[in-house]
């Protein structure tokens, strides 16, 4: 559990926060600590790298209290921890203007109580649900993890499935519990933090986070880590919409790029009874894998009407003719050249390559991301139609 707190706590520790310019304003930290610290020296710091701190100030413990008191332009996470190695671990505390406590717990430093301010209330609100959740997550590694690993072993794929599906709901409940904390505590810088967290859990939209972020105050997202949640969440609210124009049943949109040779080439002119649009670039290995498997599939059906417009996240013109040439890429090939920036991956939803396309003869997308045989054995039922 403490290892888990801990974890936790440094990752929250290391974000710094920047681009935010306020007036300078003070603030106080009153320690409260058992009278058996006395004399005891304490420090506050703050985090260079995940294993580095730089100290910043100290102090002595004096009748169970120590202070601390300072200028800051703007709410900063920084560490106290005392010298003596009896009672280890850092408490995180928010520098801010205003007088901050700190209550600490001298059996679990990591259950230190810190409050008094906008940040540290909601800090200590978090170091609440971060208990309960490392809770959950210890009670299920306790009672799941040899058993996945057993399955794991005995190659049992129906038991990892289920358990990484329990799994999976537990995350989804974590994530509910952050987005609340998130709107209840609009203003506070922590909440950005969170958005990393919740993003891990693959299933989750953008479409469904952006408003939540959006009603944050002015503080959080002025902050680096808010500057590229917003970022982030653009990008994949962009992607949402080009895999939602372009999902399975829905006519492909037309598109045009240069060719090798340098001529524009359109899919409307590259159809043919059935077309795969191939996503892949020169510098990709599992693409150029995959390619001879595609180039035996095209010669083989090529002639009964499949037809492949291969579309390369090169930047490198040589290197894109060169692949082209040496792995017998005989089809039609376009490009812009902007590797990741590439137009038409972004008109597509195509996040990361290789990548497939599908279209029936009316041109509607009846498949995606398709390889192997399964690609194979899916371009045979449309020519058989």
């Amino acid at each position: 559990m403490k290892k888990i707190l801990v974890i936790t706590l440094t990752v929250l520790a290391i974000m710094s926060f920047k681009g935010l310019d306020l007036v300078g304003n003070e603030f106080k930290i009153v320690g409260t600590v058992s009278t058996d610290f006395n004399g005891q020296k304490v420090y506050l710091a703050k985090t260079i790298t995940e294993k580095v701190m730089s100290k910043l100030d100290s102090t002595i413990v004096k009748n169970g209290k120590f202070t601390f008191s300072g200028v800051s332009d703007k709410p900063e996470q920084r560490l106290i921890y005392f010298e003596e190695k009896r009672m280890d671990g850092q408490i995180a505390v928010y520098a801010e203007k205003g007088n901050i406590t700190v209550n600490v717990n001298t059996e679990d430093i990591s259950k230190s109580v810190v409050g008094g301010t906008i940040n540290n209330n909601a800090l200590a609100k978090l170091n609440t649900i971060l208990v309960e959740v490392g809770n959950k997550e210890l009670a299920f590694k306790n009672e799941h993890m040899d058993n996945f690993a057993k399955a794991k072993e005995e190659g049992d794929t129906e038991t990892q499935n289920r358990i990484v599906e329990e799994y999976s709901k537990l995350t989804k409940e974590y994530n509910k519990t952050y987005i609340a904390f998130i709107e209840e505590n609009p203003n506070s810088v922590i909440c950005v933090e969170l958005f990393p967290i919740i993003l891990r859990d693959q299933n989750v939209k953008a479409k469904d986070l952006k408003p939540i972020f959006d009603k944050m105050g002015p503080e959080p997202k002025a902050t680096e880590m808010g500057q590229k949640v917003e970022e982030y969440l653009n990008q994949m609210l962009a992607n949402e919409k080009a895999m939602e124009a372009t999902e399975v049943g829905k006519t492909a949109p037309d598109f045009s790029a240069a060719t090798p040779n340098g001529k524009t080439l359109s899919l409307k002119q590259a159809k043919g009874k059935v077309t795969i649009i191939d996503f892949w670039a020169s510098w990709c290995g599992p693409c150029r894998k995959e390619n001879p498997n595609v180039v035996a599939m095209y010669n083989e059906l090529h002639g009964k009407g499949l037809n492949i417009i291969g579309v390369s996240l090169d930047k490198d013109d040589a290197k894109w003719k060169g692949a082209i040439e040496k792995d017998n890429l005989t089809w039609q090939h376009i490009s812009n050249l902007q590797g990741w920036d590439e137009p038409i991956a972004k008109q597509y939803g195509v996040t990361s390559i290789p990548a497939t396309v599908i279209l029936d003869k009316n041109g509607v997308i009846v498949a995606r991301d398709l390889r192997g045989e399964e690609l194979k054995a899916k371009v045979k039922e449309l020519l058989a139609e």
